[in-house]
């Protein structure tokens, strides 16, 4: 990846890692976007977004972009998750609606994304780093117990749920897993790294 050209990073991350603040320190140590599916999945039905229905904003408004870019950023910002809409679209449309949303976004300005699609949706990008943060099951179970407050086994019931429904969701829409580490460049654990510290792995690794 040249970082002296415009760049994507994806993150994909075991859900207790810490690969979701990761990539927002990240993304604030190099100056650009943080995109996170859940909060684009929020947008999508918030917006009663369909591929369709970008193509006509974007032709009607052509600074639609911009502005989504920085409602997308406030909503970060402020740790708020537009979720109260329903929108009525299929697994299919809503994963390629997503898609075309992160291109989009990417297309405009150097970004770092964090999330499950991550390396699928931007692994033919022409310059783009496919990142994935893992960590051993006690370090998992001890993040989530001490983040959401709960007992050592709901923290490993939530992983189990987490990890199968994660790894379901990438190979119904590509034929390999999240854990072949053929789809990224770089692949760290985080057993003896604090965020921080991982970050200061990938600006090395990046030549920052």
């Amino acid at each position: 990846m040249n970082k002296n050209e415009k760049f994507v990073i994806t993150i994909n991350r075991e859900v207790g890692s810490g690969g979701r603040t990761v990539g927002r320190i990240l993304a604030e140590k190099l100056g650009v976007n943080y995109y996170d599916k859940a909060i684009v999945e929020g947008l999508t039905r918030k917006f009663e977004l369909s591929i369709e229905r970008i193509e006509e904003i974007k032709a009607q408004k052509k600074t639609w972009w911009n502005d989504f870019n920085n409602y997308y950023q406030t909503l970060v910002n402020s740790a708020k998750r537009p979720m109260e809409a329903e929108v009525k679209l299929d697994n299919a449309t809503m994963f390629e609606t997503e898609k075309r949303i992160l291109q989009e976004l990417a297309a405009e300005a150097s970004c770092v994304v964090a999330g499950r699609t991550g390396f699928m949706v931007f692994r033919e990008w022409p310059n783009h780093l496919n990142i994935f943060i893992q960590a051993s099951m006690e370090h998992r179970i001890q993040r989530i117990m001490r983040r959401q407050n709960v007992s050592e086994q709901e923290a490993r019931d939530i992983i189990d749920r987490m990890d199968k429904s994660r790894e379901t969701y990438i190979q119904k829409y590509e034929d390999t897993s999240r854990y072949d580490t053929r789809n990224y460049q770089l692949v760290l654990s985080m057993d003896d790294l604090s965020e921080e510290d991982a970050v200061k792995v990938i600006l090395a690794f990046i030549g920052e």
